[in-house]
């Protein structure tokens, strides 16, 4: 799946700034696609992106030829464990649930560590400026189980409004605009760029981050045996997706010209989600360092829906830092 080439041939191939990573790293990998979820239509993709589009992976010896995506949820933790390099940016409860279930993954970097790209939105004529308003009214979000169904729980309970909120299924954003437009739903979730793109229907009620701050939404997994056997290339990734969020915070509208034609979404729409996500966070995308805490507050979501049991959960035995540069490691 990877070996050693001579010198010169990656001179040729890859050029001299990635022959140097490549003689560091002692091997490169042949070009394959990385598995990223929700790649196309949700934010969590950008450093993926940039890193491509400005050859971060390349210079780090890794030749990446596009992205895997699905649905989201388990279908991209199996879409990662079965590529050439198998490695992906998914969900930390699909990751978890994944572990449960006897996948032998290991989380190797922190990914997206915040939700300041889920906002609650509800149609122009709307007047809801709070949660505390949604007495007596009806939330929708995507599916029973998912980040959305678990954000809800979590937002009520914290608003003392348990109980008192109808919760309601409405599907993808489509189907969420049409429960909003036939009053199905009082308020209901959508994410970036999604509301970028059709923000002329709609305000914001309330962002996720006024609710719950720290809420990690991705990791970066890997298959347990090919990060033994290969850790150059998994190092080799970390390293290029570092240097992309870096670039991202450092030059935001070259960022979203890169957004829109990776994601071919019209350029003021990626220029707009990009600013709402990182005026509402910075550090939407960790550099690959861990939040323990907001790892912990998915967790705490996954018992609250009944996704996992209750109980002590030991995260040493699936995180390995070992790739991480120093300062990005946890402090003991």
């Amino acid at each position: 799946m990877f070996g050693e080439r001579s010198p010169g041939r990656i001179a040729r191939g890859i050029g001299l700034m990635s022959l140097a990573a490549a003689l560091v790293l002692g091997t490169t990998a042949r070009a394959a696609p990385l598995t990223v979820t929700h790649w196309g239509d949700g934010m969590y993709g950008v450093p993926f992106a940039v890193a491509q589009e400005k050859g971060f992976f390349k210079e780090a010896g890794v030749d990446v030829t596009g992205f895997i995506t699905s649905e989201g949820g388990g279908t991209t933790v199996r879409n990662a464990m079965a590529s050439e390099i198998p490695y992906g940016e998914v969900a930390l409860p699909a990751a978890i649930s994944a572990v449960k279930q006897g996948v032998d993954l290991t989380i190797v970097h922190g990914g997206v560590q915040s939700l300041a790209d889920l906002v609650w939105v509800e149609l122009k004529s709307g007047t809801i400026t709070n949660i505390q308003q949604m007495k007596g009214k009806t939330i929708g979000y995507s599916s029973p189980k998912s980040t959305t169904d678990t954000i809800v729980i979590i937002a009520l309970d914290r608003a003392g409004l348990t109980g008192q909120v109808q919760r309601k299924p409405v599907g993808s954003s489509s189907g969420m605009l049409t429960s909003l437009q036939q009053g199905a739903a009082d308020v209901a979730y959508m994410t970036e760029p999604s509301y970028s793109a059709k923000k002329d229907q709609l305000r914001i009620a309330f962002r996720s981050t006024d609710i719950v701050p720290n809420e990690t939404q991705t990791v970066g997994i890997v298959r347990t045996d090919y990060l033994k056997s290969h850790p150059e290339v998994i190092r080799g990734i970390i390293s290029a997706r570092r240097k992309a969020v870096q670039y991202v915070a450092a030059h935001r509208d070259e960022s979203a010209q890169i957004l829109a034609r990776q994601y071919k979404l019209d350029p003021a729409v990626a220029a707009s989600a990009l600013s709402n996500v990182l005026d509402a966070d910075p550090k939407y995308w960790s550099e690959g360092s861990f939040d323990r805490k907001g790892m912990d507050e998915v967790l705490k979501g996954l018992i609250l829906v009944k996704a996992i049991p209750d109980g002590a959960f030991d995260w040493s035995k699936i995180v390995d830092e070992s790739l991480l540069p120093a300062d990005l490691k946890t402090k003991k």
